[in-house]
């Protein structure tokens, strides 16, 4: 046999010929030879069972059985059924061959003879249909060693197995029929099963057929539920095996036998204060079964948003929320993996189900008198916890409640009641009484005296949820104040400024434990900002609020420039200050947007600032978010550790170059991320804009064109003067903006430049190097084209230059004019006042002349001056449309702005370098 000649030299290859391994080929080799020749039955039986022996206990052994037993044995198995002794001891020997053989030493690369053997004996499909007959046989040891020998063959080449088990007739119904075996050979058949039914959805199909759901509940009720042992557990994970991806089972099982055999397990029996740890897994197994009826199905299955929705129907009409609220919130002393497991459930069973989010509004939890709300239970949960994965549970309860729940939000939002300080104040244990409202405001200032404000993150993070997306209870909660701690002292101040007040505090804040909260395990801060982010967004009013406190905008741009704080902080707190900008309506000096592009351009710098929103970006959070949080399977190996079900978000950082606590991977969902990503395009094109724009922009009323009553001349010619030197000054302010602008621009476009040249020169493949070649092509041919436009644009600039100063000339001459004409009629006055003293009568002809010249006079000025606005309006609209032409400019420009800038050092020339 030519694949088993391949496989003998591949064992000289990897154990040599030393002394040993040729004596262990040696002995295996006459073993084999009496077993395949010998005569007398006992001789051949006794060189079974050494082989047997020798192949359980020798590595070499194993790896020389595989070069040269497995023909044998195989043929023993074919034409030796009549002997059951020789089938079982054959059957043996081939479960040590597949068995692997643990030593403490050796290389960590060594050769494992084991999954050798694995792969030779499932290489061949015939060698799986004469084992599958093998289970029909009577003999209770021949079908325990081959369920064995197929568990062992699924373990290492299951793939293999899989195809070969569907090409053989009545295979699948072989292994089912074991099911309804004696005890040990059904428990062995169901770990066949749990690794036949990986990935494999025909396999499924074709088990839920043979009636697998039936007979998985039968086992389950016949072992106790969740009581029973791992045989329970191998049920339900062959069950999720059945279910997990498949909607067509899920449907089958809705349909037929329903829900209720699964909802069943979940019910405490016996005593309910007794976990367990196989009970505890036995949940999880049930707990994750109803999990995989939430998701409805694979993401690529047309009918999975239906199926989900039937589903959750069907599982609220059993009462699963009922089951569902005593393990995760009721039974405090059932293990934390199962509250937080059972939270999870509840979160995914309401959200976008209008009839299960107002079972939930409605359900209440206790016994009389001593009832309450299951909404503030959970936020008890909240608020008390020392579990940070069950605070993330709980949590997600809140925000599948709030998702897309306006009526929902708007009734949490109208039990928010400031209570009287001494009650704000009072021990957590007191809040039993409290309504959802006060208890959460109360968890929101709970912490301000002792400095431990993780309460009131948490409570804040509720908060958020419902706040978002509703301006209703945005104006709602905005209107919320809170006592001073001193009512004598201070007067209330309104929540926002509050949680201002704590986002500062946040940087020194201690934990539980006394210690100084460092950027690695704080979570508060980042909490905060995401509920300030989440308030002031499209609510103007909000933002008032926020700038109402001149200290408020000061604070958030120190946050913003702290380079001890976190890429993530520092990022939304700029957001935060973007919101300032895109969100406000208000024209009132100080809490315009203006002021705060203003701050932002004095204090930080336009380029520093949107580098922060980059550096947020690149972080993990924001790099990493998925979709959905997928949960490995419970499987065997997974549940044997408790430590493994026990808080696994604890240890994410330690698997990331996270600087961020581990919880916000789990509150940052991909909404807030999504929405702050979609914030960063809108708030780049509003600060740009308002930077590059005047302060306040100035209409040209027909009214300041025309004479006042009452105004004399030279009162109305030098208010002209003022409004045409204010418009001068604004379009000189407007082009020194253009040129900041310009320089950050080459600035940026700059270090972009050197990053890609560090890029390219650390090892870019070829296609990303002719990649960048041809940008650079590119590049060049529309900076030739910017050189054109540029030479127009200074010849432009250069006429506009020109016509500036023949505007100045022509003001000096009308200024000229209008002392000649005050010079003559102080003359004429002169010659008038000289014909009275002289006793003549007033000839009617001097007042005439006098209004004549005086109308003349005033004509002529009225129109220079006209055409001087006409002139100076027209260069303001240029100006603007460069300004605008620079905003359209890309990153390629700045080889070409820096040239101008060293050539030009007029501010008109500027401008130009722009356009």
């Amino acid at each position: 046999m030519d694949l088993v000649s391949g496989y003998k030299g591949m064992v000289g290859l990897v154990f040599g010929n030393d002394s040993s391994g040729s004596n262990e080929d040696s002995y295996v080799e006459r073993l084999l030879d009496r077993i395949s020749n010998g005569v007398l039955p006992d001789d051949r039986r006794n060189a079974m069972a050494e082989l047997q022996s020798v192949v359980a206990e020798s590595r070499g052994a194993q790896l020389a059985f595989g070069a040269m037993g497995f023909p044998v044995l195989m043929g023993v198995l074919k034409e030796e059924r009549d002997d059951v002794e020789m089938i079982r001891g054959a059957l043996e020997t081939l479960v040590s061959a597949l068995t692997p053989i643990d030593h403490a030493k050796g290389p960590q690369n060594e050769v494992q003879p084991a999954l050798m053997n694995t792969d030779l004996l499932s290489r061949e499909a015939e060698n799986i249909s004469l084992l599958l007959t093998l289970l029909s046989e009577e003999d209770f040891y021949v079908r325990y060693y081959t369920l064995q020998i197929l568990t062992a063959l699924l373990t290492n080449s299951q793939n293999r197995l899989q195809e070969a088990i569907l090409t053989i007739p009545r295979g699948i119904t072989r292994l089912m029929d074991m099911l309804m075996d004696r005890e040990v050979i059904r428990n062995e058949a169901l770990l066949l099963l749990t690794h036949l039914t990986r990935e494999a959805e025909e396999i499924q199909k074709i088990l839920v057929f043979e009636g697998a759901f039936e007979k998985i509940f039968s086992i389950i009720k016949e072992e106790g539920g969740s009581e029973g042992g791992v045989v329970v557990q191998d049920c339900l994970e062959l069950l999720n095996n059945l279910l997990r991806n498949n909607a067509s089972n899920q449907v089958l099982l809705r349909e037929t036998l329903g829900f209720d055999s699964i909802i069943s397990i979940l019910k405490l029996r016996g005593s309910a204060y007794s976990f367990t740890q196989q009970k505890t897994i036995n949940l999880l197994s049930a707990l994750e079964t109803i999990n995989l009826l939430l998701m409805g199905g694979s993401e690529s299955d047309p009918g999975k948003d239906m199926n989900k929705l039937a589903n959750r129907t069907v599982l609220v009409q059993n009462k699963v929320l009922d089951y569902l609220l005593l393990l995760g919130v009721e039974s405090q002393w059932a293990p934390i993996p199962v509250r937080c497991v059972a939270l999870r459930c509840v979160g995914d069973l309401i959200v976008g189900h209008p009839k299960n989010l107002d079972t939930l509004a409605s359900k209440v939890l206790g016994e009389q008198p001593q009832v309450e709300p299951a909404l503030n239970s959970i936020l008890r949960i909240i608020l008390r916890t020392s579990s940070v994965q069950e605070f993330i549970e709980a949590d997600h309860v809140f925000k599948s409640f709030c998702e897309r729940n306006s009526d929902g939000q708007t009734m949490l939002a109208s039990t928010l009641i400031p209570q009287p300080y001494s009650m704000t104040h009072a021990p957590i244990e007191e809040d039993v009484r409290m309504s959802f409202g006060s208890m959460l405001l109360h968890g929101l200032t709970l912490g301000e005296s002792d400095g431990d404000l993780e309460t009131c993150c948490r409570a804040a993070s509720v908060l958020s949820h419902i706040l978002r997306d509703n301006i209703q209870c945005k104006e709602r909660v905005l209107r919320i104040e809170l006592e001073s701690p001193t009512p004598s002292l201070g007067a209330p101040e309104p929540l926002m400024h509050r949680m201002v007040k704590y986002l500062a505090l946040a940087s020194n804040m201690k934990t539980k434990d006394g210690k100084t909260s460092t950027k690695e395990n704080s979570y508060v801060q980042p909490i905060i900002l995401k509920l300030l982010v989440t308030w002031l967004a499209d609510c103007p009013n909000a933002i008032q609020c926020f700038l109402a406190s001149r200290p408020h905008l000061t604070y958030l741009l120190e946050l913003v420039s702290n380079p001890s704080a976190t890429m993530c902080i520092r990022g939304l707190g700029a957001v935060l200050l973007g919101e300032c900008v895109i969100y406000n309506k208000s024209g009132e000096s100080g809490k315009d947007a203006f002021t705060v592009v203003d701050a932002i351009s004095q204090k930080i710098g336009l380029t520093s600032y949107f580098l922060k929103f980059d550096e947020m970006m690149k972080s993990f959070l924001f790099s990493s978010v998925k979709p959905t949080k997928l949960h490995k399977p419970l499987t065997r190996s997974a549940a044997a550790s408790m430590a493994e079900i026990d808080d696994v978000d604890e240890q994410d950082s330690s698997d990331h170059k996270n600087e961020d606590h581990p919880i916000l991977s789990s509150l940052f969902d991909s909404h807030f991320v999504n929405f702050v990503k979609s914030l960063e395009g809108n708030i780049r094109e509003t600060i740009v804009d308002v930077y590059s724009r005047p302060k306040s922009e100035v209409a040209v009323v027909p009214a300041e064109l025309e004479l006042k009553r009452g105004e004399s001349d030279k009162d109305y010619i030098e208010r002209l003067k003022s409004f045409v030197q204010k418009q001068c000054s604004e379009i000189q302010n407007l082009l020194g903006r253009n040129a900041t602008l310009a320089e950050n621009l080459a600035k940026t476009g700059g270090s972009v430049s050197s990053q890609l040249e560090q890029r390219t020169s650390g090892g870019l493949d070829r296609v990303q190097a002719e990649t960048l070649r041809r940008d650079l092509q590119e590049a060049s041919q529309r900076i030739e084209m910017l050189k054109a436009e540029k030479a127009k644009t200074e010849s432009e600039a250069s006429m506009y230059q020109n016509l500036a100063g023949k505007m100045e000339s022509d003001l000096k001459s009308l200024s000229d004019a209008y002392n000649s004409l005050e010079q003559a009629n102080f003359h004429l006055e002169k010659e008038v006042k000289a014909l009275k003293s002289g006793g003549a009568s007033t000839p009617p002809d001097v007042e005439a002349i006098r209004a004549e010249a005086r109308e003349e006079a005033q004509k002529e000025s009225e129109a220079e001056l006209n055409d001087l606005l006409v002139c100076l309006g027209q260069e303001q609209s240029r100006v603007e449309k460069l300004s605008a032409r620079l905003m359209e400019l890309g990153e390629d420009v700045d080889k070409l702005l820096e040239g101008v800038g060293d050539d030009m050092g007029l501010p008109e020339d500027s401008e130009k370098e722009e356009d």
